[in-house]
Formats: C-alpha cells, structure tokens, sequence
C-alpha cells in the first residue's frame, strides 16, 4: 500500500517544510526508545528511524522498504517489534483501525508507536474543508483529530504519553522562509500550540498483569490454618499464704508458754 502523489508533494515547497519539520520531531524521538526491531510503515522517501540505535531498522511498503506488504497484514509474528513508526497512513488509508490493530498485535508489551497526521482544528484543516472535488495530496484525506486517535489507542490498550504540534504557516504554495518562517513558528508555539498543522503523538502498549491462581487444596489448607481455634492456658491459681499474727514470733512464743 502507498499513498498516491505523496513522493511528489514532498519535493514541493510545502512537502520540504512538513518534511523536515517532522524529520527533526522524529531525531528526537525514536534516539532514546531502545529495543530491538524498529520498523516504520509507509513515507519511505523520509528515513525517520535514522537516529534510533536498534540492531534492526527497517521500513514496509508496499512498492518498496525492506520489506513488502500489505499494511492490514504485516508478515511479522506477534509482539516481535519494539517500536512502530506511522507516519501519515491513517488519515489516507480505508481502514485505519485496521492498521492499529495490526501494529498492537507486532508490538511487545511496553513496545512504542510513534503516530504523524495532519491536525483537522488548524490553517492546512480549514484549506482542505473548503477544498471541492477531487484534491490531490495532502487535500483528500481524512484528517483525524488527537482526541480521537487518542480513544482509538485507548480502546486497543495504548496509553498516551506524549504529542507535540508544529508547522504553524499558512497552506501557501510557496511557505514563509527566513525570518517570516521563524516568527510564524514562535507565536504558533507560544500563542496557539495546538493549531499546528502537523501533530506527533507517541504511545505505549500496556499489558496488565496477570493474577496467579494457586491449588484449590493450598487454598483449603490456608482456610483451614486461618480458621482453626487458638487455645489458651489457664492461668494458675494463686496460693494464698497465711498473714503472720500480730506482734511476731515473740507473741507466738509467749502464747504457747500460757
């Protein structure tokens, strides 16, 4: 599976200024999440694992990468992957909970994916809406919103935690460069971080554990122990001795002389 006129966007203006952008967000990613398999699905123009250190990157087309497949059936056993990279599938895929479903089922428990889209609540969001007919690349896909790529996660056991926004520059043919270019980022940060029009989101497969179910004879033995009666020892009874008479041997002596 490929994204039609992806490769020639990214030679464009506007695909260099996503494209590095995303690249730079990436480096300083996937440089500390450690494993052994790292694999990225689809925009194989981009090598977004290239700062990563896992003895095995590779990457997964359909036309081309290290490997060839399908990407609603990757040839990969079960949890066998450490880190998944997903740039810009979902939104221009058929089934996209498809491709979640997959990439949970490669990933080892505690294993990352690493999620690119396009933000619907941004400048580049409002450029497709108001886009009729057929658009080419990026304009006809079917961008999704964090808040609802979170619950998709959720809902496959993933666990959010971390996304940042940027490319805050209007959709032009021609993106600001210079100082235009930086001004336009530093307010977009400062002043509406989450109008960007690129997201990057990162999660984390979580397992819960599980509870360990012993012998039915170790639990009639511990209810048995717990239940049996305590015996106690009477306490002794206590000898009483006799008072002395008043006035000591002397008074008894003189008693018995009488």
């Amino acid at each position: 599976m490929s994204i039609a006129g992806l490769s020639e966007w990214l030679a464009s203006p506007q695909g260099e200024y996503v494209a590095a952008w995303e690249q730079a967000r990436h480096d300083q990613l996937v440089a500390d999440i450690f494993g052994f398999n790292a694999l990225q699905i689809g925009m194989l123009e981009c090598d977004l694992l290239r700062a990563n250190r896992m003895p095995l990157r590779f990457a997964c087309g359909r036309e081309g990468g290290e490997v060839r497949s399908d990407w609603y059936r990757l040839p990969f056993a079960a949890t066998s992957i450490d880190l998944v990279v997903l740039p810009h599938a979902l939104e221009f895929a058929e089934h996209p909970h498809q491709i979640l479903r997959e990439i949970e089922r490669v990933l080892v428990p505690e294993g990352q994916v690493i999620i690119t889209g396009f933000n619907p609540f941004s400048l580049w969001g409002i450029r497709r809406f108001l886009t009729r007919g057929p658009a080419p690349f990026p304009w006809r896909g079917r961008y999704l919103s964090v808040m609802r790529l979170k619950d998709w996660l959720a809902l496959l056991g993933f666990e959010m935690q971390l996304g940042s926004f940027g490319c805050y520059a209007p959709a032009l043919k021609r993106p600001l460069r210079g100082r235009g270019w930086r001004w336009v980022e530093q307010a977009g940060e400062r002043w509406w971080p989450i109008a960007g029009a690129i997201y990057v989101v990162q999660a984390v497969k979580r397992v819960h554990g599980m509870r360990l179910i012993q012998p039915a004879w170790r639990d009639r033995k511990a209810r048995a122990k717990a239940l049996a009666p305590v015996v106690q020892r009477s306490p002794e009874p206590l000898s009483v001795q006799p008072h002395p008479a008043p006035g000591g041997a002397r008074a008894r002596r003189a008693a018995g002389d009488r």
